[in-house]
């Protein structure tokens, strides 16, 4: 087990986000949703990134990265199902569904970014997405469980899920939701109230517990 080291810096928080720190971030409107998860997972100098993208190419991700911190985008590597594999910091996925698989890579990419620096941010854009994928969403519990989740408590690092709530997943939103919520740290809901701003309802997080409005 790693020793605890100095938190992780965010803008959007009023204190740094421990070692070991797992955050639910959810919201129904993905670019709110993207801003948050961005400015989380954006790595600081001697960091690494790792995010897994349902969504976006791996290009696109490092861009909002950098968007969010700069020169974060150069510190991230990205699991992605949308276009090609480009160099060591960007692999595609054949199959989202497979999660097997997908943990396998995940871990591989974390256990890569570690040679460079232990101290990693993890995230996963979206959840929701694999959670439409698969036919039980058990099977997401346990990929979280058994994986994401897991590399934290290896290491040196933090992690952001993100749930798009205005997905179709095949199941409750609000019970899939709460089901989570039980496996990670602290949940964050975004709440987008007006043109580039937002309000986030933290919970589980610490002293920074309750309301906060910040730009997006």
């Amino acid at each position: 087990m790693s020793l605890v080291t100095d938190g992780f810096d965010a803008d959007l928080l009023s204190q740094p986000i421990e070692s070991g720190t797992s955050i639910l971030l959810t919201g129904e409107d993905r670019d709110a949703l993207q801003s948050v998860f961005s400015q989380l997972v954006a790595a600081d100098d001697g960091e690494r990134s790792i995010v897994l993208s349902t969504g976006d190419g791996g290009r696109a991700v490092q861009r909002d990265l950098n968007s969010a911190r700069t020169g974060a985008g150069s510190r991230a590597s990205v699991l992605t199902c949308e276009g090609p594999s480009s160099g060591d910091d960007i692999q595609s996925i054949d199959d989202i569904s497979d999660l097997t698989r997908l943990g396998m890579d995940f871990s591989t990419l974390v256990a890569s970014a570690q040679q460079d620096s232990s101290r990693f941010r993890s995230g996963i854009m979206l959840c929701s997405t694999i959670a439409s994928e698969v036919d039980d969403t058990r099977s997401l519990y346990r990929f979280l469980n058994s994986n994401f989740l897991t590399e934290l408590r290896r290491g040196d690092g933090i992690g952001v899920c993100a749930l798009d709530t205005s997905d179709d997943i095949g199941a409750d939103m609000g019970s899939t939701i709460k089901g989570l919520q039980t496996s990670f740290t602290g949940h964050i809901a975004v709440e987008k109230t007006g043109r580039g701003e937002a309000t986030l309802t933290i919970d589980g997080l610490g002293d920074v517990d309750g309301t906060v409005d910040v730009a997006l």
